[in-house]
């Protein structure tokens, strides 16, 4: 590990490098989880029904989440080599046009071309913008640029709700991929880190991925860092998303709409977000919050196996405090920005929340091989993957670093 020279920080919170992370993350959400909204509606109108709309459903939702893995790879090493900046707007510029392109669609084929292809450019713009704003705010305050990053991008899924609840499926894609396009014109008046244009001029050797792998120490704490997100996705991957099929398995009062759900959910894990990153400047810690987190993931998901025969409501209420327990993905994201040094950092901080939300993939597999073995009963499935992924996020927490008011400034030796 190298030292470098002290860089000055920014000194506003709320500068422009927050406000496009931010508003990027926003389209960023808004198009990832407008095709679990839209899962149902706009397969229907393809001419699919039943277990179709499961089956199909998982196919391209695999597809997209293949795409954020193989993206994550490409925009993170690119971030390390090129900048921060060039991630950031060339994987809006991309995921907004494969948002359009996806309103055209007409075939389960090219739906899933098309969500591959969103996929590679969603896998971008978080990881760019979480690193340049760790990177140029002062340490004692990055947990609340973090925390203001992930609040209004969160918020991009209800937002998507809202948009698919007043306009058809295809001109809910066509809003998300203006929305994206319209954000390019704020590049001007983004810097770059100050802290890469170091790396860069001393010819630092950087954007290694497979770095990661040929230290055993630096394999270890990067699959900490991916394991401990894996509840969160389970949550959105797995209930969320197949909430219509849980809720008639649990007897739901109703037909439960997955959008709802996911509004619902969403509006939780951004309130829950907002709590981690201030809980976590307070208690200058962000392993204890990480802690407290995944024990509450563990009483709502409990809850929402428990909850039969109830209303629309109430089951709509349980997806909000389920989003809520949850809710620590900004101090996931800013544990993974500040593990490494900057010359892996655009790397690490882009593949790991891709290789979470692509654990869906694998996820997936492992419910679908539960219902097969256990006579397609939802519910035990459901619980043994739940089981699975809070066991891989504790298992990953012990041992791993404290990174609270560490200093960014160095490189690794690779």
């Amino acid at each position: 590990m190298k030292d470098t020279p002290t860089l000055k920080p920014a000194t506003r919170i709320l500068n422009a490098a927050v406000i496009v992370a931010s508003l990027g993350y926003f389209v960023d959400i808004y198009d990832l989880l407008l095709f679990s909204i839209v899962r149902v509606p706009s397969l229907q109108s393809m001419g699919l029904q039943g277990d179709e709309l499961r089956d199909q459903g998982i196919l391209l939702l695999n597809m997209q989440m293949t795409g954020l893995l193989l993206g994550g790879i490409f925009w993170g090493i690119l971030g390390d080599k090129k900048g921060r900046l060039s991630v950031l707007f060339g994987s809006i510029f991309m995921y907004s046009v494969a948002n359009i392109a996806n309103g055209f669609v007409q075939s389960i084929e090219s739906y899933a071309i098309w969500r591959f292809i969103a996929g590679i450019g969603l896998a971008g713009e978080l990881g760019a913008g979480i690193t340049l704003v760790a990177e140029i705010l002062p340490k004692e305050k990055r947990g609340y640029g973090t925390t203001i990053v992930a609040a209004v991008g969160i918020s991009g899924a209800v937002v998507a709700w809202f948009i698919a609840e007043m306009f058809d499926w295809r001109t809910s894609y066509f809003i998300g991929g203006g929305l994206g396009l319209s954000l390019l014109l704020l590049r001007v008046g983004v810097a770059e880190s100050g802290m890469f244009g170091q790396a860069r001029e001393t010819n630092t050797r950087r954007g290694d991925f497979f770095a990661l792998f040929t230290s055993k120490d630096r394999l270890i704490k990067y699959l900490r860092c991916i394991l401990i997100g894996i509840p969160l996705w389970y949550v959105v991957g797995i209930l969320i998303t197949l909430s219509p099929e849980f809720g008639k398995a649990l007897g739901i009062k109703g037909v439960v709409n997955a959008g709802t759900a996911v509004a619902c959910c969403y509006a939780g894990i951004v309130v829950g977000d907002i709590v981690s990153g201030t809980l976590s400047q307070y208690l200058r810690s962000r392993l204890k919050v990480v802690y407290i987190y995944l024990f509450f993931s563990m009483a709502t998901i409990s809850a929402y196996f428990l909850t039969r025969e109830v209303s629309l409501q109430v089951f709509y209420t349980v997806c909000f405090i389920l989003g809520l327990s949850v809710g620590y993905w900004v101090i996931f994201m800013t544990i993974a920005t500040e593990q490494f040094g900057t010359n892996i950092r655009a790397t690490v901080t882009t593949t790991v929340p891709n290789f979470v939300r692509g654990a869906v993939v694998p996820l997936t597999f492992l419910f679908k091989w539960f219902l097969d073995l256990f006579g397609n009963s939802v519910i035990t499935a459901g619980v043994l993957v739940a089981i699975f992924s809070l066991l891989c996020a504790f298992v990953a927490l012990q041992g791993m670093q404290e990174t609270f008011s560490k200093d960014l400034n160095y490189t690794e030796d690779i």
